[in-house]
């Protein structure tokens, strides 16, 4: 539980707070310090050599370590969403009242630095613990720290993606209760997109990323941010390719085989896109879902102008929509048919991206009950042929094309011949 630090005088009282204590008593590496400053004021730290970086209350840098040193603060909620809080920091405010206004008791435990203030060291001893938050760890329990939880919707997110994080922690009754209310009271309607997509983006990154939308599920919140995905639950597909029967079971699977295969955002996000139109199915079609890719992309372009997703995956999730079943399929497929799989899939001009589909493709086939361990040969299969495809010399073909008279659409006509003759060659 140490840690170097850059000798720095800080005024006041400083204790160690947040994720650090937390993973350091679970055992786990400590990536980043968080300070709380008790009985200083902003100009005490201004003069002891801190940079101010706070807009909404006193935050400041350490000048040589960078880390954030935060005087302790009470808040006070003022308006709905997670923007309407009024912050009350001065030397009066004690360690106690700043631990109440965070999210979990695993967050809530502060330990007392050594005598400069920011060594990083502790031993149990120091620990500040008002909120039983060792128990918690103890018991492995996701609990919030007190009823003013429910004043920041942000914090029903931060909960779900710590429990797609330490995947043995359970959340509490009374939590997931609250978390209910705040849902029912509209607290999440106004939560801005950008704070959604940064918290389901985290989630979606951690060890068992399917374990964040079952919390989000268990207390309604899913079906107000991703009503297209909270809808997929309950809609059957045939045993025979989905063992799981369960489309939102199935889209999970897909999603921790992800994370599994260690998959970067742009997969995982695509993995849990992919299958979206599933859940428009009309009923008297089920368990089969006709053209449910089309529907998929349509509705993927939605969420994604709604959450505002990235280009880069919002891009992957589209193309792994639309042609997932066609990739499914490619092994019936001529070289022709082949080259016409690669060039919708913009293969030729993104080929590393096109290895992302192919990884979103076999987490799709292998997340399925009891096919994890399935081998996947299509994407070797169009890896090769999109090799020897590229191995064509274009710029040759094109000359000679153009050295017969052929112009425009007929060049293209004749680069694709050479590609689809060189992919036969291999298939």
């Amino acid at each position: 539980m140490t840690a170097e630090r850059t000798p720095l005088t800080v005024p006041g009282q400083t204790y160690l707070v947040g994720g650090a204590v937390r993973d350091a008593l679970l055992g786990l590496p400590v990536k980043d310090h968080d300070w709380v400053v008790v009985g200083a004021t902003p100009q005490a730290m201004l003069d002891a050599g801190f940079v101010a970086v706070g807009r909404d209350f006193p935050v400041f840098l350490h000048p040589q370590s960078k880390e954030e040193y935060a005087l302790a603060r009470t808040e006070r909620k003022t308006a709905p969403g997670y923007r309407g809080f009024a912050v009350h920091a001065e030397p009066g405010v004690t360690l106690e009242e700043d631990l109440a206004r965070r999210d979990l008791t695993i967050n809530s435990i502060a330990a007392r630095a050594d005598t400069t203030g920011d060594s990083g060291s502790f031993d149990a001893k120091s620990l500040v613990d008002p909120f039983h938050g060792r128990d918690d760890i103890a018991q492995r329990v996701l609990r919030h720290v007190t009823p003013a939880f429910r004043e920041d919707p942000v914090r029903i997110l931060r909960l779900a993606r710590f429990a797609a994080r330490f995947t043995d922690f359970t959340v509490a009754p009374e939590t997931t209760a609250l978390m209910q209310t705040m849902v029912n009271e509209g607290e999440v309607d106004h939560l801005v997109p950008e704070r959604v997509w940064q918290e389901l983006a985290t989630g979606l990154m951690e060890a068992q990323p399917a374990r964040m939308f079952e919390v989000l599920r268990s207390c309604g919140a899913l079906a107000r941010l991703l009503p297209e995905l909270d809808r997929l639950w309950g809609v059957p597909q045939s045993p025979q390719h989905h063992p799981e029967v369960d489309t939102g079971v199935h889209v999970m699977l897909v999603l921790d085989r992800a994370a599994q295969l260690g998959a970067p955002l742009a997969v995982r996000f695509a993995c849990l896109g992919h299958d979206l139109g599933k859940g428009t199915t009309p009923a008297d079609v089920l368990p089969r879902h006709i053209a449910h890719e089309e529907r998929s992309v349509r509705l993927l372009k939605t969420v994604c102008q709604r959450l505002r997703v990235p280009t880069d995956c919002a891009e992957l999730a589209e193309v792994v929509a639309r042609e997932h079943g066609n990739i499914h399929r490619s092994g019936e497929l001529n070289a022709a048919a082949v080259v016409r799989l690669l060039e919708r899939c913009d293969a030729f001009r993104k080929p590393d991206r096109f290895a992302q589909v192919l990884q979103a493709c076999q987490c799709d086939a292998q997340g399925r009950l009891g096919m994890t361990d399935t081998p996947y040969p299509q994407a070797e299969r169009l890896a090769a042929a999109l090799q020897r495809a590229q191995a064509v010399a274009t710029d040759l073909v094109a000359a000679r094309a153009i050295s017969t008279g052929a112009s425009g659409p007929k060049i293209g006509q004749m680069i694709q011949a050479a590609r689809t003759e060189a992919v036969a060659a291999g298939l």
